[in-house]
């Protein structure tokens, strides 16, 4: 072949690959030019349709395919301990939250959450707690008990409740604040950049004019939005917030670089200066595994800025990395599934989430072995710590906002329980007789170490406990903390679950003299866990038979999140309401249900069947559902005006 003809076929290929490329691309951005024309423009112009209907799941930036990628640490769980050879029990506080949220996500979703996705300690502490508060001078109450162990006859149960003293809104301390928001492709979505949208909106609406805002975006790199901009300034905060959208790679280190860098920028030793970092943990540029940014974190936090860390999204979920920011960067952990959630994260629960009372918070239980055997701590397997970590300032602990409560709770066997406790028989072995004690009358001691929020140097705090501290009573607090322990242990299939029961759970929770929309929330959650356990099949009603209202509620929330007709993704589906329809009800609503081919015939809905409103109802955010109160099937729905 001639030189010539070689250059002519070496062009011709390059060529064809540029026009390759430009058509990929092209294809990449076609639904944002067929859904977004400019202004004024006509269809000839355009040369397509002004409406086109567009399959929803091209309406991102870069179309995505469906993989679930997330991912969750393991989690060991904690085994019995000998008491002669492990006397000690220590771990660094948690305070976070968000696998509860995760649980949630996955029932509501009809579906079991991984193992690894069910931290008990998060579930149990999620809730509020009646614990007394703290003395004078001290950051936070403490309360000890000692009981019976509902899921096993062998032991006793010790329930440590710890409160910190809430923060008043009127007493609140300024904040630096810095907003680090994840804007990448893989954020995309309802439950992602438009949750995390609405959850900042959520937190500038409480800001005031003694607080500083920094706004840092990142994706394939950072940007700066705001830099300090004073709190009272709530347009331009909120203006800049509904204008970010999403696209590109993540390179979450570089953004957190830049966000410290703003925090040190403006940085003030009589305000909480803190990130608050908004993402799915999917970080594929810079910095990406979960060593190394841990490394990078906990270099950060020697500034003095503290961390939050909200995680959204299911698909591609790194939780795993998420926890590691939080606990290495003297933080916490909140996963965001709903409006309803970043309220309660960002608005309710503000002062413990931005507020810290005590930093490098360190728990350690020494159990007497003249008079225990053997314990299992439930949870915190991710923050345990060797023995002589405890006396040592340098090594971290947890961090305890204002307002927060923790409950830490031990299996117990006394030297008279019969259950079975691991030993070692070695051969300098030193006998039981060996042990001398003054203190037969005590079962334990638990002590917390902790800090000053800009402290260097520990304090300690210790709580005898004596054997006749024993209750056969369970009260509120217990009963709660209690069923919570069981059902995170029940979704993990521990093997210590022992005579542990999802009815018995729901039967607890029932007791309870106050229950909350939260514990209503909880029971609606166990129940959905039983049936996908298969402890209790859905079937479908015979002729005559009528439904429940949690099968309504169940059918009327898998009816949202499958509609199509228009945009359900505002709809908060934590947020309920159920009525059944009367005599009196039918001549007003019959006749004003819809379904997706339009209004439905009179006679449409009877006596009996169920209205099941989702959403909040203050505004516009909701959804009114009718549902068979025979078949537990969708009917339809009403048109908000």
């Amino acid at each position: 072949m001639k030189l010539k003809d070689k250059l002519t076929r070496n062009i011709m290929i390059a060529v064809l690959a540029v026009i390759l490329a430009v058509i990929v691309a092209g294809c990449q951005f076609l639904p944002m030019i067929i859904n977004e024309p400019k202004s004024g423009m006509t269809e000839q112009e355009v040369g397509l349709p002004l409406t086109v209907d567009v399959d929803t799941s091209m309406h991102a930036p870069f179309p995505m395919e469906n993989f679930n990628t997330v991912e969750f640490g393991v989690i060991d769980e904690n085994v019995w301990k000998n008491v002669k050879m492990n006397p000690f029990s220590t771990f660094a506080a948690d305070v976070d939250t968000a696998s509860y949220a995760t649980v949630r996500r996955y029932l509501l979703k009809g579906e079991l959450p991984p193992k690894d996705a069910v931290r008990v300690e998060e579930l149990i502490n999620y809730f509020k707690y009646d614990y007394p508060g703290p003395k004078d001078g001290e950051p936070f109450g403490v309360n000890l008990t000692l009981t019976d162990t509902p899921w096993n006859d062998k032991t006793k149960l010790l329930v440590v409740g710890v409160q910190a003293e809430p923060l008043p809104a009127v007493d609140r301390q300024p904040s630096n604040l810095v907003f680090l928001i994840d804007v990448s492709g893989s954020m995309w979505g309802p439950d992602k950049l438009d949750l995390v949208k609405r959850s900042f909106l959520l937190l500038t609406e409480q800001l005031g004019p003694e607080d500083t805002v920094s706004i840092v975006t990142y994706a394939g790199s950072d940007t700066v939005l705001a830099d300090g901009v004073n709190g009272s300034e709530k347009t331009e905060i909120m203006s800049i917030i509904e204008n970010l959208e999403a696209g590109g790679s993540t390179h979450g280190s570089k953004g957190i670089i830049t966000a410290y860098e703003l925090a040190a920028k403006h940085y003030d030793e009589n305000k909480n200066n803190r990130v608050i970092l908004a993402t799915d943990g999917d970080l594929n540029v810079g910095i990406t595994s979960e060593g190394e940014l841990t490394e990078l974190i906990k270099e950060k936090k020697e500034t003095g800025v503290f961390l939050s860390v909200m995680g959204f999204g299911l698909d591609n979920l790194k939780d795993n990395k998420l926890v590691a920011l939080a606990n290495n960067g003297n933080g916490n952990y909140g996963y965001i599934d709903s409006l309803l959630e970043a309220k309660k994260h960002l608005v309710e629960d503000m002062g413990g989430t931005l507020h810290t009372v005590a930093k490098d918070v360190k728990f350690q239980v020494e159990f007497n072995p003249n008079t225990v055997k053997g314990y299992r701590l439930i949870g915190y397997e991710d923050r345990l710590l060797n023995p002589e970590d405890f006396d040592d300032d340098k090594k971290d602990g947890g961090e305890i906002g204002a307002g927060h409560r923790v409950t830490i709770i031990y299996e117990i066997a006394d030297l008279e329980s019969e259950q079975e406790i691991p030993e070692v028989k070695g051969r300098y072995e030193h006998t039981g007789d060996e042990i001398v004690s003054t203190f037969d009358d005590e079962l334990l001691t638990v002590s917390i170490r902790y800090k000053e929020p800009t402290g260097d140097e520990s304090s300690l705090l210790q709580f005898p406990l004596e054997v006749s501290a024993y209750t056969g009573e369970h009260s509120q607090n217990m009963k709660l903390a209690t069923a919570l322990a069981e059902f995170g242990m029940l979704l993990r299939d521990s093997e210590f679950k022992g005579t542990a029961t999802y009815q018995g759970v729901i039967d607890t929770l029932n007791s309870l003299e106050v229950k909350d929309d939260y514990i209503n929330e909880l029971i609606f959650l166990v129940t959905q866990a039983k049936r996908l356990a298969g402890d209790e099949p859905i079937v479908t009603p015979e002729p005559g038979e009528t439904i429940d209202e949690l099968t309504a509620i169940r059918a009327a929330r898998t009816y949202i999140m499958e509609f199509d007709l228009f945009d359900t993704s505002h709809i908060d589906l934590n947020i309920i309401e159920v009525k059944t329809f009367e005599d009196g009800d039918i001549l007003a609503y019959d006749g004003s249900v819809h379904n997706e081919q339009g209004v439905l015939p009179r006679g449409s809905i009877a006596v009996g069947d169920y209205l099941v409103i989702i959403g909040d109802t203050s505004g516009h955010d909701f959804m009114p559902i009718v549902v068979s109160g025979t078949t537990g099937e969708v009917i339809g729905f009403f048109m908000i005006e």
